[in-house]
């Protein structure tokens, strides 16, 4: 049985160590505040929320992280003794500055992704939304809860899911995003393969959502760099059959980052922009539990790349490995508990299937933090 295991990543680490360190730094915002106006704060990705610490992180020679926390009052005389000046600057320019609209969504605010599954197999809901019908039905119904996307997937990736042809997968998603898309829904299309990327593009998609980051169909890549479509690139260790088998990195963290950034800087060579992309730390893509609570207790490391960030951890099992009496289905308390994380630390996009509860739960925590 998975099992939470002690954190990789070491800390308080001593401060003058950390000045004198050469190899690269990792920054991590925390000390999270409503109002990104106190004096005290910075803004969290230009949005209303401000953050009053960083949390810096460097890896060591035998393996894992060590860290500091160090308040923002602090940091001027940190960054002046380091010499890191314009790495600081740099940094936090990309942690604190405003999001270009993703998809004409303005990212200043989080926003709900509702799941539309139109298959038999995934992990929660297969076969609930199976037919066309349904599936469009669904669809609507997760718009007028307050969902702003409508993320439409017609292949299982949960694990050991069987493969699915590009001609079925897109018999099941096209007719479904011609009419949502048709209805004035912003529509995503989940999907590894590049063409069914092209037909969800012709049928209406706005946005194109890759576990694989654009790096599982050799052609994908370049069909959306043609295309005017902004793409969500998600992080995956493995294949979605094998990816939990055994998991495994020296900080996963720091590992998330490094193959998030080399993306997303593919993907600019390849002549998509930045303000075009948005990532996702991929929580139950081939990690473990331990993986999933250290990746969702750090989420904030990921506005360090200069997009917009998804979590989708609605449903996913490490809810279940903590509450084993929890069913897919049944694990809507740990779904609102990690939305809430992912909203306390600044994410742009939620990706749920309960988008009434999660929209509430949302609403809710931000009008606490107006008084």
């Amino acid at each position: 049985m998975d099992k939470i295991e002690g954190s990789v990543l070491r800390s308080p680490a001593d401060v003058r160590g950390f000045a004198d360190f050469d190899g690269p730094l990792y920054y991590v915002p925390t000390g999270f505040i409503d109002r990104a106006d106190d004096p005290q704060t910075l803004p969290l990705a230009g949005g209303r929320r401000g953050f009053s610490a960083l949390e810096i992180i460097r890896r060591r020679e035998n393996g894992g992280a060590e860290s500091m926390i160090l308040p923002l009052l602090a940091l001027e005389g940190w960054v002046q003794n380091s010499g890191r000046v314009d790495e600081i600057n740099a940094v936090l320019d990309r942690l604190t500055g405003n999001r270009r609209a993703f998809a004409n969504q303005d990212m200043d605010s989080s926003h709900i992704m509702g799941i539309v599954n139109v298959t038999p197999d995934s992990f929660s809901d297969g076969g609930e939304h199976n037919s066309t019908d349904q599936a469009i039905a669904h669809g609507r119904a997760l718009a007028g809860q307050g969902a702003s996307i409508l993320d439409i997937g017609g292949e299982s990736t949960r694990p050991g899911a069987a493969p699915v042809s590009i001609a079925e997968e897109i018999d099941r998603v096209v007719p479904v995003i011609q009419a949502l898309a048709g209805d004035g829904h912003c529509v995503s299309v989940d999907t590894r393969h590049a063409g069914v990327m092209a037909a969800a593009i012709e049928a209406g998609a706005h946005i194109i959502n890759d576990v694989t980051a654009l790096a599982g169909d050799e052609a994908s890549l370049e069909l959306v760099a043609q295309s005017d479509k902004p793409v969500i690139l998600m992080h995956m260790q493995g294949e979605p059959g094998t990816m939990q088998d055994h998991p495994s990195y020296e900080c996963v963290v720091l590992d998330v980052y490094d193959y998030l950034l080399d993306r997303v800087e593919s993907c600019e060579q390849a002549g998509i922009s930045r303000d075009r992309i948005c990532v996702d730390p991929g929580i139950g893509f081939g990690k473990s539990l331990s993986h999933n609570l250290e990746l969702l207790s750090r989420l904030s490391i990921f506005h360090g790349l200069g997009c917009p960030v998804l979590l989708g951890a609605s449903r996913k099992s490490f809810i279940g490995k903590i509450d084993p009496t929890a069913a897919p289905q049944n694990r809507l308390g740990g779904s609102l508990a990690a939305a809430l994380n992912g909203w306390r630390q600044g994410m742009q996009i939620v990706r749920v299937h309960d988008v009434a509860q999660t929209a509430q739960a949302v609403s809710i925590a931000s009008a606490m933090g107006t008084v």
